[in-house]
């Protein structure tokens, strides 16, 4: 139910963040993929959009996609249906005021995920549930910069999602070890593309 890859025979890879945008955090990561020409999706929180509008835009003007992340990051399993629905309704609300553009992706908070939730984010909203390869980097726990790029760079592979944190605490650990991996990945020769690009090109080779 939850995405983490997809197969492809082309060099890409997807880069995403989760909880912000943050003041302090996010414009460090937008300057290091503006530097390395890369692209990446930023799984935002509504309410964090509503309070950093700035930054949201700045994202989008710069390349990078704006998935929903629900609007108060709380584990949607532990929510009604129609709680489920008011959470991804008002940030996506929010993002679109915000940036002007539907949002066409969605990551659950704690990967909390089952047939309820996964009902209602397909059938009402036509998200697809994404997750990610590196799930071990647990970058969110600040466990140090070689530990998020040692669990990380083995999934530098065609057709990875890769998942890291931008908001929510301190995250300078995850700063630099992005900045270490998106320079690997484009010595390796792979192109960093958002989470529809890499769906898109699936896409194509079906």
């Amino acid at each position: 139910m939850i995405l983490n890859c997809v197969e492809t025979t082309k060099r890409v890879v997807a880069f995403t963040f989760d909880d912000g945008p943050d003041v302090n955090y996010t414009p460090q990561i937008l300057d290091l993929f503006r530097e390395i020409g890369g692209k990446a999706t930023f799984f935002m929180i509504g309410n964090q959009v509503k309070a950093n509008p700035e930054l949201a835009r700045r994202a989008l003007a710069e390349g990078h996609e704006i998935g929903n992340h629900t609007n108060t990051h709380p584990n949607l399993t532990d929510l009604s249906p129609d709680e489920v629905i008011r959470e991804l309704s008002i940030a996506a609300q929010n993002i679109k005021e915000v940036t002007g553009i539907e949002v066409r992706t969605f990551r659950p908070p704690y990967f909390g995920y089952n047939e309820t939730v996964h009902s209602i984010v397909t059938d009402k909203f036509g998200y697809p549930a994404i997750g990610a390869m590196n799930m071990n980097a647990t970058d969110w726990s600040n466990p140090g910069v070689e530990h998020i790029v040692e669990h990380s760079v083995d999934h530098l592979s065609a057709g990875s999602i890769l998942i890291f944190h931008d908001g929510w605490g301190d995250r300078s650990q995850t700063v630099e070890a992005v900045r270490q991996l998106i320079h690997m990945a484009a010595d390796r020769g792979y192109q960093m593309v958002t989470v529809s690009e890499l769906l898109q090109l699936a896409a194509c080779e079906v």
